[in-house]
C-alpha cells in the first residue's frame, strides 16, 4: 500500500507524489543541459526538491545519453570552513553515491584509486577528480550537488571555486553540467571567509550559473491530482471541499499537503468507505500544529534570527508605514519559505504557519501563565468573553512590562501577549484563527467556541481616526465576513502615559455591529 510521506525523498513505489513533469519544465532542464549551462535549483525546505532531481538523474541515466551524479554535500557542514577534513567528506560521498547508482565499469572508480596513489592535496581534491573522470568518461557527465548552501565559508568557497575553475574545459575535460541544490540562490550567498578574511558573495565565488530555477510549490490541481492517488488506490473519496480547504490552507507546501492527507487517512480515518471532508482536513490541521512536527520546529528556529525576526514582527503588528528592510533579509525569508509576495505585499507563506508561528513564539508563555479555563465559561457552557478581556486588561497592567521584555518581538509583543492568553483559555475546547500581513495596521482574531464566534481586532494606537475609527470600520468588516456574533477592538496605547489614562471599556455601534473596544 502507497502512503503520503513526510520523511526524506519520495520513494515512488511506496509513496504518492507529482510528478517531475508538473514541477519542472523538463524541456528547460534538457536545454540547459544541451547547451551546457551551469545552473542553481533552489526552494524552501521539504518541497521535493531531492526527489525530483533524484529522479530526473535516474532518468538521465535510463536514457543513456549522459552520466549523471546526484550527492549531497551536507556531511561536510559540521567540518564547517576546515577544507582539509571537509573536502575529502565529500569526495567519500561523491564514492558512495557512484557505488549505489553508476555501473561498476564506470572509470570513476579509478579516478578514486588514482587520487588516493597521487594523495591529491584537499584543496584540489574536487577539480581533479571531475577533471580526470571527465576525460576518462565515453559520455558528458551531468551533476547534481544537493545541500550546497549547508557548506560553510572556506569549504563553500573552495567548492564553487574549483566548478568555476573547471568550467572551461567542460564537456570533455570537465562535468558538461552542473546543477547547484539548495535553499538560496547562490547569488544571495554572504560567505566569511577566514582564509581571506573578508565576505566572500556567492555570486562571484560562481559567477558561471547561466540561470536560477525555483521550483513551486503545488497548485491546487496538483493536490488534487496527488489526493486521487489515493482514492484510484483504496477506493477512499476526497470531497471538493476538502481538496480546496487543504490548498487554502497550506498553498501548497508540499509537506504540508502530504502532511494533512497522511494525518487524514492513515490516523484519524482508517475505513476507506468513509469520505475525508473538509472538517477532517480541518482537524488533522490542529493535530499537525499541536504536536509540533519536526518541519515546523525548524521554521520556528529561523524565528529567532535577526534579520527574520524584524520582518516577522512588522508583519504580525501589521505595520502600515514604509520599512527599509535589507534586500537580503526579504530575499532569505522569501528563500527560507516563511513568507510570501501576495499583492504587492509580504504575508506569512500560508495560513497554517500563520497559526504556528505566534503558537510557538509564545510556547512558554502559554504553559507558564497563571490562567484556567474554568474561570471564563459560563453555566451554559459558552465563553465569557467580557471577563475573559476585563480578566487580559488587568494581567497585562500588572504584567506586561515584565512579560514583553522577555519578548524579542518588541513590535508585537502585545499581540503575542494576547494571543497566548486567548490560546490557553481556548485550547482543548475551541479554535482560534488569526490573519495578519504587513501593510494591513492591524491583527485579526477569531474565536470559535461551540456556536460562539467572536472577533477580536488588535491594533496598536496612532491616532483618533487612524485606529479608532478606522479600527471600529475594520471589525464591523470581519464580523461580517466571519458572521461573528461578537466583536472586540483591542487598542494597545504605548505611549509614556499612566495606566488609569491607557484602560477603558466602551461600547460603539457601527453600521448594524456591536462592538466592545478595550483600551489599554
Amino acid at each position: 500500500m502507497k502512503f503520503f510521506t513526510t520523511v526524506g525523498p519520495i520513494r515512488t513505489d511506496d509513496n504518492y507524489y507529482v510528478s517531475l513533469s508538473k514541477r519542472l519544465n523538463e524541456q528547460e532542464l534538457y536545454q540547459l543541459i544541451e547547451q551546457k549551462k551551469y545552473f542553481v535549483l533552489h526552494a524552501p525546505r521539504q518541497t521535493g526538491k531531492t526527489s525530483t532531481i533524484l529522479n530526473f538523474a535516474q532518468q538521465l541515466n535510463n536514457e543513456g545519453t549522459y552520466t549523471a551524479l546526484y550527492f549531497n554535500v551536507e556531511g561536510a557542514q559540521a567540518l564547517r570552513g576546515n577544507i582539509e577534513k571537509a573536502l575529502p567528506v565529500i569526495v567519500q560521498e561523491i564514492k558512495n553515491q557512484a557505488t549505489m547508482t553508476l555501473p561498476l565499469h564506470d572509470p570513476i572508480f579509478d579516478v578514486f584509486e588514482f587520487l588516493k596513489k597521487e594523495q591529491v592535496p584537499a584543496g584540489s581534491l574536487l577539480i581533479t577528480l571531475l577533471s580526470t573522470w571527465s576525460q576518462r568518461s565515453t559520455k558528458p557527465i551531468i551533476l547534481f550537488i544537493d545541500e550546497i548552501d549547508s557548506l560553510v565559508g572556506d569549504t563553500l568557497i573552495s567548492v564553487l571555486r574549483q566548478l568555476r575553475s573547471g568550467y572551461v574545459q567542460r564537456p570533455h575535460a570537465f562535468p558538461q553540467s552542473v546543477c547547484l541544490v539548495g535553499v538560496r540562490d547562490v547569488r544571495d550567498y554572504r560567505i566569511w571567509s577566514h582564509e581571506d578574511q573578508q565576505i566572500v558573495l556567492g555570486g562571484s565565488a560562481f559567477n558561471i550559473k547561466a540561470q536560477s530555477l525555483r521550483l513551486s510549490d503545488f497548485n491546487q490541481s496538483q493536490v488534487g491530482d496527488l489526493y486521487r492517488q489515493h482514492t484510484a488506490a483504496t477506493g477512499q473519496q476526497f470531497d471538493d471541499d476538502a481538496i480546496a480547504y487543504a490548498f487554502e490552507i497550506t498553498q501548497g507546501q508540499p509537506w504540508l499537503v502530504n502532511a494533512l492527507a497522511y494525518q487524514a487517512c492513515f490516523v484519524m480515518v482508517t475505513d476507506r468507505t468513509q469520505a475525508i471532508t473538509k472538517e477532517i482536513i480541518e482537524h488533522a490541521k490542529e493535530a499537525l500544529i499541536l504536536r509540533r512536527d519536526t518541519h515546523l520546529d525548524v521554521l520556528v528556529d529561523r524565528l529567532q534570527e535577526a534579520r527574520v525576526r524584524n520582518i516577522i514582527d512588522a508583519i504580525i503588528t501589521g505595520i502600515d508605514t514604509s520599512i527599509d528592510f535589507p534586500s537580503d533579509d526579504i530575499q532569505y525569508a522569501l528563500d527560507l519559505g516563511l513568507i510570501a509576495r501576495r499583492n504587492n505585499n509580504l504575508v506569512i507563506a500560508n495560513p497554517i504557519y500563520q497559526e504556528v508561528l505566534p503558537r510557538e513564539l509564545t510556547y512558554s508563555t502559554q504553559l507558564t501563565m497563571p490562567q484556567q479555563q474554568l474561570w471564563y465559561i459560563n453555566p451554559d457552557g459558552l465563553l465569557n468573553m467580557h471577563k475573559m478581556l476585563t480578566e487580559f486588561t488587568q494581567f497585562y497592567r500588572e504584567n506586561s512590562a515584565i512579560w514583553l521584555d522577555k519578548f524579542a518581538y518588541k513590535e508585537a509583543g502585545p499581540h503575542l501577549l494576547i494571543m497566548a492568553f486567548f490560546q490557553r483559555i481556548i485550547n482543548c475546547g475551541g479554535r482560534v484563527h488569526r490573519e495578519y500581513a504587513l501593510g494591513r495596521s492591524r491583527l485579526d482574531v477569531l474565536i470559535i467556541w461551540k456556536t460562539q464566534r467572536i472577533v477580536v481586532e488588535l491594533k496598536i494606537w496612532h491616532s483618533p481616526k487612524k485606529t479608532l475609527t478606522e479600527g471600529l470600520q475594520q471589525t464591523a468588516d470581519y464580523m461580517d465576513r466571519s458572521n461573528a456574533t461578537q466583536g472586540h477592538l483591542v487598542i494597545f496605547d504605548r505611549q509614556e502615559k499612566e495606566w488609569d489614562d491607557k484602560i477603558y471599556t466602551r461600547v460603539e455601534k457601527v453600521e448594524n455591529k456591536t462592538i466592545t473596544v478595550w483600551g489599554m
